[in-house]
């Protein structure tokens, strides 16, 4: 699907919207989606790829598809096995301390997980050490202020985050996978691009919103608009000559 087109944020859409029924479909098509955006920048061929909180590994096995080495680093068990079964490679590991020596990654890899973490500073700069200089770092976030924001109780988390968690409770009954201030976080895009730009050790090649079907750089420029139209923002960076 061409990048960006309505065709294609229309299928993703759909997509996300049957995530609960049909996750390999959905996940499978974000993956394609995801790399083929990277080899806009990098081929994959022949790169090491480290995938970071990707799950249960439907990105990694889509870059190994395109014959990359590609590794997976999830912090978290039960998102490992969702899939039935744990992928192959793939290292229970921590996104603020990973495994991994300097600059040992032709690309960094990270989709939708910085809302989930409590420092995303920390959680970006590790991203950087683990790339090798000239090498390529993907990551995208829902910002707080999306309507998706509150992931599975949005939109309701405009209202307030614990509203939106009892209408939930009421309406599923059942409690929402997602806490704000334990597992989910209001990051946001202004905030987070002037972080970004100011480092010396990257460069920005691209800032704008991953799903939407047209100008995606264009609200990511506009204070105040790209906060709610964003919906999500995808930086993809280059790691600065040592």
């Amino acid at each position: 699907m061409r990048d960006p087109s309505f065709r294609r944020s229309l299928a993703l859409f759909r997509a996300f919207m049957r995530e609960q029924t049909e996750p390999e479909q959905c996940y499978g098509l974000l993956a394609r989606d995801a790399a083929q955006q990277v080899e806009q920048y990098q081929p994959l061929k022949g790169t090491t790829v480290v995938d970071i909180g990707g799950g249960s590994g439907h990105f990694t096995e889509e870059f190994r598809r395109r014959g990359a080495q590609s590794f997976l680093f999830e912090p978290d068990m039960s998102e490992l096995l969702a899939g039935g079964r744990r992928p192959e490679g793939a290292v229970l590991a921590d996104g603020y301390l990973l495994p991994l020596a300097d600059g040992t990654a032709d690309v960094c890899f990270s989709s939708n997980v910085l809302e989930h973490v409590a420092d995303p500073q920390t959680f970006l700069s590790e991203m950087v050490r683990v790339t090798r200089p000239g090498g390529l770092i993907y990551v995208s976030f829902t910002n707080w202020y999306s309507p998706w924001g509150g992931h599975e109780t949005a939109p309701w988390h405009y209202f307030g985050a614990e509203r939106a968690r009892a209408r939930y409770r009421r309406r599923t009954g059942r409690e929402a996978k997602h806490t704000l201030g334990e597992n989910l976080f209001a990051v946001h895009i202004g905030p987070t691009l002037r972080q970004v730009r100011a480092r010396d050790d990257v460069e920005v090649l691209s800032a704008r919103s991953r799903y939407w079907p047209f100008l995606p750089g264009a609200i990511t420029r506009v204070p105040g608009l790209r906060e709610f139209a964003t919906w999500n923002l995808l930086l993809i960076l280059r790691r600065c000559p040592q």
